[in-house]
């Protein structure tokens, strides 16, 4: 493997980038804004980013009218439904509370970050409130803001992210079938894996 000069310092990165545009500061807000809220209650899907003693996680959460709730201009609420159990991101808020938050809306080429500290609470009453088909997530996150900020649009419009000429035909990747039977050596019966997944995620959704 090739060795690549690496950027080692901040004043390096700064040399060759220079300095950040009076929008790219100016757009931090430390709170929810009511501007922030209409982006962020307009969002069906974002990713969690974690940190523990073992590394790094970053993990994909969406719902429709349901993925999380504003609870003040400092706090919003997400849900844990029902998943594989591998808990990365839960394990890893109560061993370091850094989050950093992704937010994605169809359609629009803007983007949110958030970056904050959070719990994982099982409080009745919001766990509650979260409710789904007679259902109620085991647990929930709650973080607490320390910055929000829109992304420019250049990511999105680079991967025309939004234009359905450009969704991959999923018969042309490999299914998590595949994944599991190359990871086995073959045992695992992705077949049948494949064949009864939509049926399962359906039993399971919440």
């Amino acid at each position: 493997m090739s060795a690549y000069a690496p950027v080692t310092t901040e004043a390096e990165l700064e040399a060759l980038y220079g300095q950040p545009g009076e929008a790219s500061l100016l757009k931090v807000a430390d709170r929810i804004t009511p501007q922030y809220r209409r982006f962020l209650e307009a969002s069906p899907f974002f990713t969690l980013a974690t940190a523990g003693p073992e590394g790094l996680d970053c993990s994909p959460r969406g719902e429709l009218g349901g993925l999380f709730r504003v609870l003040d201009d400092k706090r919003l609420a997400i849900p844990d439904r029902r998943g594989n159990n591998r808990m990365d991101s839960l394990r890893n808020i109560v061993r370091d509370p850094r989050v950093a938050l992704l937010f994605l809306i169809p359609g629009s080429v803007t983007t949110i970050r958030m970056n904050g500290t959070a719990i994982v609470t099982v409080d009745p009453d919001l766990l509650a409130s979260f409710e789904k088909d007679g259902k109620l997530p085991r647990s929930a996150v709650v973080v607490t803001v320390d910055e929000i900020y829109t992304q420019c649009g250049r990511a999105v419009l680079r991967a025309d992210l939004w234009n359905p000429a450009q969704h991959v035909d999923p018969k042309s990747i490999p299914t998590a079938g595949d994944i599991l039977k190359e990871r086995s050596e073959g045992v695992f019966d992705s077949e049948t894996y494949d064949r009864d997944w939509a049926g399962r995620a359906a039993k399971t959704m919440w």
